[in-house]
């Protein structure tokens, strides 16, 4: 516990913390050190007292409160012990022993954190472990079923084909049915309190229309604008004692296929002034231009001056330098693109993040797309991206597909892996809603607490009393989505 002391002595003497009315910031920089230390029990005495003696000054506590709700969510990502991790090693690996265990372990095979003397494991550990070391897979004793890696190619070619035949970029419109389902568990507000939920529904893009609502489970209070940058549907209704609260909206929308006959000696200059995309050229909430992210951009870009090229550069390094793993939740997160640096793997919104900050680092147009992969047998939430070319506009950019082209697909041809790695610079399969333009938008109407996500928006948002409601305490199920008109 020395190091606790040495901080909490700083933290009091003001050297390290100083004044919470000073800078709220101080104690946070404190908390943060304890907690990276293992010492969470540390952190949240020191963020309790200032967001005490802050809010005797009657001043807004919310980034202390946050910073508190953060090590809260922490604890909930890192929730297993290592007896229950191998545990379930031992049911899902042939043959394993203590001490092989033990020696991964000591690798670093699995994200872990000690927290308050305890060493502790992320709920996802045994799926990632084969994702991040796949010669494991021959010892699965139950191996999931293949994703249709040569149905997707198939699909791929079809869009590809059918947009050189019809000089088009937008062909193959596939009509999709949606419902989603978002449920507050028993108990989580009182008996009679209002609980308010937002839902992510398609918002209009050139790929993307006719979005009609066929019911839902009580009356939409709100429909975010077709173009905003975080599209919801709104809802509200009173908890009752005892009784989950199911939120659901049902709706029908176009999605088609997109690909892009880019040629780099048609691309030309980007006017950084152009206001559709000069919000897309900074640094933002996770976009960050360090000292590491500006290297590596130029150690990918070279001499390249062609945005096309040096974009195309950054997807092929993201597309094949790193490895899909289940993320922790976004919100616990400082900079994602530098934690996906760090450890060289990461999930779809994670890869998709790191792209766009190697983009914008350059001067390219980058920007946050998300919602869900909806193919048949396999609806899942799923990020990528858009980049901005002239003359072309914006157009897709998935990295994850690239990824998962050059890494997770075995039962392609060395060829056929890069053809789809390559359709997914600039191409998109139909099976697609798209909620979100942006990433660490606010919701609209705005949410008055904090957000269970505060990057992406798949699952849905929920509030009651003046309190949200985390991730932990709603579930949510986009399973009943499908195609119902393909052309």
């Amino acid at each position: 516990m020395r190091h606790r002391r040495i901080i909490l002595a700083l933290f009091f003497s003001g050297s390290v913390a100083g004044s919470v009315f000073g800078d709220p910031r101080r104690p946070v920089v404190a908390a943060t050190a304890l907690r990276d230390a293992g010492d969470f029990k540390g952190a949240d005495a020191i963020l309790d007292e200032a967001i005490g003696d802050v809010k005797k000054t009657g001043n807004d506590a919310k980034t202390l409160e946050w910073e508190r709700e953060r090590s809260e969510r922490i604890r909930q990502d890192f929730s297993m012990t290592k007896e229950q991790l191998f545990h379930q090693l031992t049911k899902s690996v042939r043959n394993l022993t203590q001490a092989e265990f033990d020696k991964w372990i000591a690798e670093g095979r699995f994200e872990s954190r000690m927290i308050d003397g305890a060493l502790r494991f992320v709920g996802v550990s045994v799926r990632n472990l084969y994702y991040r070391y796949p010669e494991l897979n021959s010892r699965r004793i139950d191996p999931p079923e293949s994703r249709g890696q040569r149905e997707r190619l198939n699909v791929i070619r079809a869009v590809k084909q059918a947009a050189i035949a019809e000089n088009k970029p937008y062909v193959l419109p596939h009509e999709f049915k949606c419902t989603m389902s978002v449920t507050a568990d028993k108990n989580t507000a009182r008996d009679g309190d209002l609980i308010r939920c937002w839902i992510p529904i398609p918002r209009a893009y050139p790929f993307q229309s006719d979005f009609k609502i066929l019911g839902s489970s009580s009356p939409i209070k709100a429909l975010a604008p077709e173009n905003s940058s975080i599209r919801s549907a709104y809802l509200e209704q009173p908890a009752k004692k005892d009784q989950p609260t199911k939120f659901e909206i049902t709706y029908t929308y176009r999605a088609s296929g997109v690909h892009f006959e880019l040629d780099p000696a048609k691309v030309q200059p980007i006017a950084s002034n152009d206001p559709a995309v000069k919000p897309y050229t900074g640094e933002a909430p996770h976009i960050v231009f360090t000292d590491r992210i500006k290297q590596l951009a130029r150690e990918i870009g070279g001499q390249l001056t062609n945005s096309m090229l040096k974009a195309k550069g950054f997807y092929d390094w993201v597309a094949t330098n790193l490895q899909y793993s289940l993320s922790l939740e976004y919100s616990t997160f400082t900079n994602i693109p530098e934690y996906t640096l760090n450890h060289r793997y990461g999930d779809c919104g994670m890869q998709a993040m790191l792209f766009m900050t190697l983009c914008r680092s350059e001067g390219i147009p980058a920007r946050w797309q998300s919602g869900w992969y909806i193919a048949p047998g396999d609806v899942d939430n799923h990020d990528w991206s858009e980049i901005y070319l002239a003359p072309y506009g914006w157009l897709p950019v998935d990295p994850c597909f690239g990824n998962s082209a050059n890494r997770y697909c075995p039962t392609l041809t060395p060829a056929e892996r890069r053809e789809m790695s390559d359709f997914y610079f600039g191409g998109l399969d139909p099976y697609r809603m798209a909620a979100n333009s942006d990433h660490s938008q606010d919701l609209d109407p705005p949410k008055k607490t904090m957000r269970s996500d505060d990057v992406d928006f798949q699952r849905g948002e929920l509030e009651s009393g003046g309190s949200n409601i985390y991730l932990g305490n709603f579930h949510y199920s986009s399973s009943n989505c499908r195609c119902i008109i393909q052309s």
